[in-house]
C-alpha cells in the first residue's frame, strides 16, 4: 500500500472524524426516530440508553459490504477493503463492528497504524 494518498491507511484523524459522525448519527436515529430517551436517569433507561450503540453497530454491519464504509468513513473519503481482495463479505463487518464497539481492539494499533480490529477481520482502512 503506498504511504500516503489514494490507497494509504487512513490516518487517525479521519478514523476518529468517522465515528463521531456515525455514533452522532446513531444517536439522532435513535432518540429522534425510534423514540428511545437517551437522557433518562439510569433508573428509568432501561436498555434505552444502549440503543443508540445498538443502531451505531447496525449501521456499520448494514453499510460496510454494501457501501463499502459506513456513512462517516464515507464522507470522509475512506473505505474498507478486504486484504485479499474482493468483496468483504457479511462475517467480517460483524466481527470488526462487535470488537469496535469493545473499544480496547480499536485503539491499539500495530506499526501499519491499523487497528486489532480491522486486523482481526482481515480489512484496512484506506484513503478512498
Amino acid at each position: 500500500m503506498p504511504q500516503t494518498g489514494s490507497g494509504s491507511i487512513a490516518r487517525p484523524g479521519r478514523r476518529i472524524g468517522a465515528l463521531l459522525i456515525d455514533y452522532t448519527a446513531a444517536t439522532i436515529i435513535a432518540t429522534g426516530f425510534l423514540g428511545f430517551d437517551q437522557f433518562a436517569l439510569p433508573s428509568e433507561a432501561g436498555l434505552s440508553q444502549f440503543a443508540p450503540l445498538v443502531v451505531f453497530a447496525v449501521l456499520q454491519i448494514v453499510f460496510i459490504p454494501t457501501a463499502g464504509g459506513s456513512p462517516g468513513h464515507r464522507i470522509l473519503g475512506m473505505r474498507l477493503i478486504r486484504l485479499g481482495g474482493g468483496w468483504v463479505g457479511l462475517w467480517r463487518p460483524i466481527v470488526r463492528t462487535l470488537l469496535l464497539v469493545v473499544v480496547i481492539p480499536a485503539v491499539i494499533w500495530d506499526a501499519d497504524q491499523r487497528g486489532m480490529h480491522d486486523r482481526a477481520a482481515g480489512l484496512a482502512l484506506i484513503r478512498a
